[in-house]
């Protein structure tokens, strides 16, 4: 498995995105294990994660127990590097919520540290920023935590340009992470990707392949990308990721998995190796 940097820290190039294992349409927790366990066997050692990916309003952290849980069970966990968020929330009926207040992040935080059995928390990222909170005290919060050594780096998501540069200024230049969406549907990240490739900052796409609704029909969306994969012999899906690979040293794509086979087809993407036109054809989508 080829690695990369978050922080100071080597990760794999490819990380495992927890939430279709505890949301909506989730799979038993037998499968989920399976999932995490395929994932480290074949090295991975970035797991992505929040207190927001959870179905019902009771259950709170569900995929950071799950997580904790298959970590715990396997010899390789202690060298996996979670990362989860806070700042997002779930009702319990489908939809979602914010709450980026200082107190609520802190207290999000402490909760999410019980929930891992952890002392500090690999990475902690603020899930979104909240309109009715001035972005300087959520990210405020987080600078604290760091400080506290509650966390031991610290990560924003679904932030524009002018929030990266003002969330590094907070964080007295320590940020480490930006989690943005990214995919041949969604493109408009872009800036962000250059401005973390500028500054040298990792660049996490969130939903890399479209989305577990959309993922599997990525090829049939998009004909260059099932174009090259037949040319090749393998799945759209992972040319997608080595395309996303190619784009920058600071991009780590955590694809979301709940199956065995897709984590480790979407690992695989790190041994495809696309020509320089084939990566043109694929940014022209």
């Amino acid at each position: 498995m080829q690695s990369r940097r978050i922080g100071d820290v080597d990760v794999s190039a490819i990380g495992l995105g927890g939430m279709p294992m505890s949301i909506e349409g989730r799979p038993d927790e037998a499968r989920s294990l399976a999932t995490i366990h395929a994932a480290l066997d074949a090295g991975v050692t970035l797991i992505d994660t929040a207190d927001a990916y959870h179905r019902d309003a009771h259950e709170v952290g569900h995929n950071e127990t799950l997580i904790a849980k298959a970590l715990a069970s396997h010899d390789r966990g202690k060298d996996v590097l979670v990362a989860t968020k806070g700042g997002h929330l779930r009702p319990g009926d489908g939809s979602w919520t914010l709450d980026g207040s200082p107190r609520h992040l802190k207290e999000a935080c402490e909760a999410s540290l019980r929930r891992l059995g952890v002392e500090a928390i690999g990475l902690y990222q603020f899930h979104r920023p909240d309109p009715r909170v001035p972005y300087a005290e959520s990210v405020g919060a987080v600078r604290d935590l760091l400080d506290e050594g509650k966390i031991r780096l610290a990560g924003i998501s679904n932030a524009n340009p002018e929030q990266i540069t003002e969330a590094n200024e907070i964080l007295g230049g320590r940020l480490v992470s930006v989690q943005n969406q990214f995919s041949p549907a969604f493109r408009s990240s872009e800036p962000e990707l250059e401005l973390c490739d500028e500054l040298g900052i990792a660049f996490l796409p969130w939903s890399p392949l479209g989305g577990i609704s959309r993922a599997r029909d990525l090829g049939s969306a998009y004909a260059p990308f099932a174009r090259i994969a037949e040319k090749h012999g393998v799945s759209p899906q992972r040319v997608c990721l080595a395309w996303m690979l190619a784009k920058s040293p600071v991009v780590v794509p955590i694809p979301g998995a709940s199956r065995p086979e897709t984590i480790l087809d979407s690992l695989a993407a790190t041994e495809l190796d696309l020509s320089a036109g084939e990566l043109a054809e694929l940014d022209g989508v």
